[in-house]
């Protein structure tokens, strides 16, 4: 009987080795599938621009200085607005999911929500309107444009926490701070990564829109190839901003897997 079970034992430890390899292996291959895609699309549009005889006004726009020099401003965009939306929208998503006031909750709320509802375009303009064109001003409508998303799942990362747990810390001795820095914030990680990494996503398709202020980036070869009818730079921008949203979802991805705290 106790070799029969013993034998049964070691049957459903393998079975699980091999459950948790084959999960291991899909998960790996979820990582690099992105890249991958990423690269194909590259090389093939490399292939397609390399196969047509450009004129004058595309030989100037697909070079590599003018091509790295727009990917760099979008990228730019991209990623300074996401930064100051994490670090404007997170401190404010704990003292809302703090306060018991829910006046505050609501006024707060509706305040981002405007900027999350308004048109992408309408805001980028209106802000060039009455204050100025250029970087400064699309930065500021990048950022809030991608507020909303962080600052709410900040919210629901905290308020999800289970109730026990917080008592359980608060009995061991724990203070509000202590509870917040090591048990919290720590649990609601996934959330407030998936709120930054729906705000990146925006601001690389939110940052095409720049152009129109004069603050450079992709967006700038899509509008003069619709306006020129230079169908090479028009498909050149747009691919190039799908690839980049695309490597920068996979990157954000990967930091959610990094980051987030082992059990949860």
């Amino acid at each position: 009987m106790t070799t029969v079970t013993t034998e049964t034992q070691s049957i459903g430890a393998a079975r699980l080795a091999a459950a948790r390899h084959a999960r291991g292996g899909r998960k790996v291959w979820r990582r690099f599938i992105t890249p991958v895609i990423v690269a194909i699309i590259l090389a093939a549009l490399y292939l397609w621009v390399s196969s047509l005889t450009l004129d004058s006004i595309e030989q100037r726009t697909i070079n590599p200085d003018y091509l790295f020099l727009r990917i760099g401003e979008h990228l730019s965009l991209t990623v300074v607005a996401s930064a100051l939306v994490a670090v404007l929208a997170i401190p404010l998503g704990i003292l809302l999911a703090k306060t018991p006031s829910r006046a505050i909750r609501a006024v707060v709320l509706a305040l981002a929500n405007i900027g999350q509802a308004t048109p992408a375009v309408g805001v980028v303009i209106l802000l060039a309107i009455v204050w100025q064109t250029g970087y400064t001003t699309a930065l500021v409508a990048l950022v809030i444009y991608a507020f909303l998303p962080v600052l709410r799942n900040t919210m629901i990362g905290i308020e999800q926490v289970d109730g026990a747990i917080r008592e359980s810390a608060r009995g061991m001795g724990m203070t509000p701070v202590q509870v917040l820095s090591r048990i919290e914030l720590p649990l609601a990680v996934p959330v407030i990564l998936a709120g930054l990494r729906t705000a990146l996503v925006f601001c690389v398709g939110v940052a095409t829109i720049a152009t129109f202020i004069n603050a450079g980036g992709l967006g700038d070869m899509i509008v003069n190839g619709l306006k020129l009818q230079r169908y090479p730079v028009l498909v050149v921008g747009a691919v190039l901003v799908a690839c980049i949203a695309l490597l920068i979802d996979w990157i954000a991805g990967l930091a959610e897997d990094l980051l987030t705290p082992k059990g949860i």
